[in-house]
């Protein structure tokens, strides 16, 4: 009975976190312990850690009974903008609006027998939110993009001997999207949109871990893809109109109806090498490639509201990408460990397929993190900092206003902080 009432806990706090996730300024997040922010991300062979659910579900074999944990990292994305015309002017500069968001993680192990575990986690690994000024000369093609998103993974774990384990598990998937831009009826005239839906989709990951000796170990991690058709609310307020000639009235409408679009999240490989100097120091590689390039556009049907009704396209064709970290982490007692990170995501948007949604270049991370434990609990505490580097890109023909502008985003950074606590049984 109690570890069923553990479990039903869990499965509260899961609902309960599903509308408060929110990202940084990027698209696929990795912070999902405070342990995994301080080094980096590579955080695939932790000892005892319920947060392998996350990083390396094969892993969850390091669980020695039970296990529960909370984690929240703080994330405040900063950045500026240029936009130049045809003849590489600047014509706008403006900044992405502070709104800082929390990535939540919650997790769960338990050990059956000797050779068989259970773990569930609900971690965020796709979301992002950015804003600019509603006003601004880049507001026609965004000026409020966030993508909240939370996915729950049951998971079964098996050891077969000293060296191999293995994994596989399911995963349900939520996205909320919420974007807002200005609609351009003619050069002098623009009115504000807001578009916002939900979506549920299934994936399902698996993993495995092989160790050489005592001191040597490697993994490797796959998670789906994942295809979402989400039906969303869309409302144009402030809509000028027009008599049977296209002239002007003078007067204006508020316009409501309904939007539909499809995207394919994209299917990820984590490979790690865990080396442990002695007792006290373990070292971590880490590299994924994510196949970007399942998100070729964002093409959104717009019906029922009669004048914006149709196809209205986005291409975005971006490329797959690769994500190299390296941690390290050195036990200074029995109770006190510290750790650090650093960690490399390229850019994978290409020229013609960036926009003010996603303004995000090459991104180096930084990262320092302490950790406290017993036998019965944990916690850890994380500090990073986020080069999102520079990023130039043009506009695509979909938005008429910007056709042949180009724009410059730099100066873009993000601040992230982490806290864990695990409670072990």
């Amino acid at each position: 009975m109690k570890v069923k009432n553990k479990l039903i806990a869990l499965g509260v706090l899961c609902a309960l976190g599903v509308p408060q996730i929110a990202g940084a300024e990027g698209f696929a997040i990795n912070e999902w312990s405070a342990e995994g922010v301080a080094m980096g991300g590579a955080r695939m062979f932790a000892e005892g850690d319920a947060a392998n659910v996350a990083y390396n579900p094969a892993s969850i074999t390091k669980v020695d009974g039970e296990a529960f944990k909370v984690s929240a990292t703080y994330l405040s994305p900063h950045g500026e903008y240029d936009l130049y015309d045809e003849t590489d002017t600047v014509i706008d500069s403006g900044t992405n609006r502070v709104h800082f968001g929390f990535a939540p993680g919650t997790y769960y192990v338990k050990k059956l027998n000797d050779k068989d575990w259970f773990g569930i986690g609900a971690f965020s690994r796709f979301a992002m939110v950015s804003e600019f000024e509603r006003d601004s000369a880049v507001s026609t093609n965004a000026f409020v993009s966030r993508l909240d998103g939370v996915s729950v993974t049951p998971t079964f774990a098996h050891k077969f001997d000293d060296k191999w384990s293995a994994a596989i598990g399911a995963e349900v998937n939520y996205v909320r999207l919420t974007m807002e831009k200005n609609a351009l009826h003619n050069p002098l005239v623009t009115t504000p949109t807001h578009t916002k839906g939900e979506s549920y989709a299934l994936g399902w990951n698996a993993a495995a871990n092989y160790a050489f000796d005592d001191k040597n170990e490697i993994g490797v991690v796959y998670r789906s893809r994942i295809k979402h058709s989400m039906e969303a609310d869309f409302n144009a307020y402030g809509v000028p109109i027009t008599d049977a000639y296209g002239n002007s009235t003078g007067k204006f409408t508020d316009l409501s109806g309904d939007a539909y679009g499809e995207v394919t999240l994209p299917e990820s490989w984590h490979i790690g090498y865990s080396h442990k100097f002695d007792d006290k120091t373990r070292v971590e590689l880490n590299a994924v490639r994510t196949g970007w390039d399942t998100y070729k556009n964002l093409d959104i049907m717009i019906s029922g509201t009669g004048g914006m009704d149709g196809m209205h396209p986005n291409a975005k064709n971006w490329d797959d990408g690769w994500r190299y970290a390296i941690g390290i982490e050195h036990k200074l007692s029995d109770k006190y460990t510290v750790m650090a990170g650093f960690a490399y995501d390229e850019s994978s948007i290409p020229y013609y397929g960036g926009d003010f949604m996603v303004p995000t270049g090459n991104r180096r991370t930084y990262s320092i993190g302490a950790r406290y434990n017993d036998k019965d609990q944990t916690v850890a505490l994380a500090l990073g900092w986020m080069d999102v580097g520079d990023l130039r890109f043009a506009f695509s023909d979909d938005d008429p206003y910007t056709t042949g502008h180009h724009a410059h985003t730099h100066d873009s950074f993000t601040k992230i902080i982490g806290i864990s606590y695990q409670r072990n049984f």
